[in-house]
């Protein structure tokens, strides 16, 4: 290696190395610590406005105190003035059924209400088995058109939410019956008041209380009209808001002069046209399976599992 130094260069004093030359020595960093470039800022900090925080005052701060005291007071008052207002004995499935049966009209398929055919198991005259067909559905609509005014009237008290009927026919298709709900805007007091009503008066025996028929064209109920009814029953339900009836007659549209209430038409000593041919027993049937149906569905409907 060749140790003579270059031109120009301090030579190094005795007894030390001699300095490295200047293109080895390292190169001082301009800055005593290391620079960072700052983070990107978000879309919040770059958007977002700052709210000024404005002073606390005491006169807001014990303005807002007092409203808290009075709301919580408010709440509890309303909370406890329910609470001794409700009536202990009232009884909730009760409520339910009733909010369900009224409701039922609308939120239950008609094919549940008005059954395409019945089973009447020894629903016959000494027992003996009927099969009804439904031949027609009536729009459902107001009281108006499907009672007469003085039943209309006595049904007052408790409203008319909606009607519903259906007419159906027996197997030899030589009777006719009309089925009808009507959904009431009653509550429960209202509903047994006028249930005990009609039980004290007797009202279901009334011939100017029949409820009326629903005759559908092109079927062989077409001619079943006010002067076709022979025998009736009306029941008010107390466990829902609902009245059902029912109404029969003969198939060929032949006149009644006679009608009776399904109570005396099925007695065993009646000698009426409508007795001798089974109609008191084709409306009360025919009642008693849609009544039914419906007891089961509103019962379903208020067991369900929210």
């Amino acid at each position: 290696m060749d140790l003579t130094p270059r031109p120009g260069a301090t030579p190094a004093p005795p007894g030390r190395a001699p300095a490295p030359p200047a293109y080895q020595q390292p190169y001082p960093h301009p800055y005593p610590y290391p620079h960072r470039h700052p983070l990107p800022e978000t879309p919040v900090e770059t958007t977002t406005r700052l709210r000024p925080i404005r002073p606390r005052h005491r006169v807001r701060t014990a303005t807002a105190a007092a409203c808290v005291v009075l709301g919580l007071g408010l709440i509890g008052g309303a909370a406890t003035g329910a609470w001794l207002t409700s009536d202990s004995s009232a009884d909730p499935a009760a409520h339910s059924a009733y909010t369900v049966g009224r409701s039922a009209w609308h939120s239950v398929p008609v094919d549940a209400l008005f059954p395409r055919t019945l089973s009447g198991d020894g629903a016959g005259p000494g027992g003996a088995d009927r099969v009804w067909t439904r031949v027609a559905v009536a729009p459902d609509g107001g009281c108006t058109a499907g009672l007469d005014p003085l039943l209309a009237r006595t049904l007052g008290p408790v409203g008319c939410e909606r009607m519903l009927r259906a007419t159906y026919t027996d197997a030899t298709s030589s009777s006719v019956t009309t089925v009808g709900l009507i959904f009431t805007e009653g509550d429960t007091e209202a509903m047994r008041a006028l249930s005990t009503r009609f039980t004290d008066q007797h009202l279901g025996l009334r011939a100017d209380l029949m409820p009326r028929t629903y005759p559908a064209k092109g079927t062989v109920a077409a001619g079943f009209g006010d002067r076709q009814r022979a025998s009736w029953t009306v029941h008010v339900l107390t466990e829902a808001p609902v009245v059902v009836f029912a109404v029969s007659g003969f198939a060929d549209g032949r006149a009644v002069t006679d009608p009776q209430p399904v109570e005396k038409a099925m007695a065993a000593n009646a000698t009426t046209a409508a007795a001798q041919a089974g109609l008191g027993h084709e409306a009360k049937g025919i009642a008693d399976r849609i009544e039914r149906g419906l007891r089961r569905t509103v019962t379903d409907l208020t067991e369900k599992p929210e």
